[in-house]
């Protein structure tokens, strides 16, 4: 078995950590529902959704983007 080419593990891993970012915001938004402090799935529909894609993308920026070993590490 042959050694993984460093660009595609780095790709692996942005496209990792870019899932995991929206996961976690997801995972945020569904507690802050059940908080009763946004409206309920069946009002918001697939907001959630959209939500959580433009609050991974901030989380990820701020926070995997800049660690050291990560994406943004030269």
């Amino acid at each position: 078995m042959s050694a993984m080419a460093p660009e595609s593990r780095e790709r692996l891993f942005i496209i990792w950590l870019a899932l995991s970012s929206f996961g976690i915001m997801f995972a945020v938004l569904s507690w802050i529902q059940e908080a009763e402090l946004i409206p309920p799935a069946s009002k918001m529909g697939p907001l959630k959704g959209v939500l959580a894609v433009l609050t991974g993308i901030v989380l990820y920026w701020f926070i995997a983007h800049n660690m050291t070993g990560g994406p943004g590490d030269r």
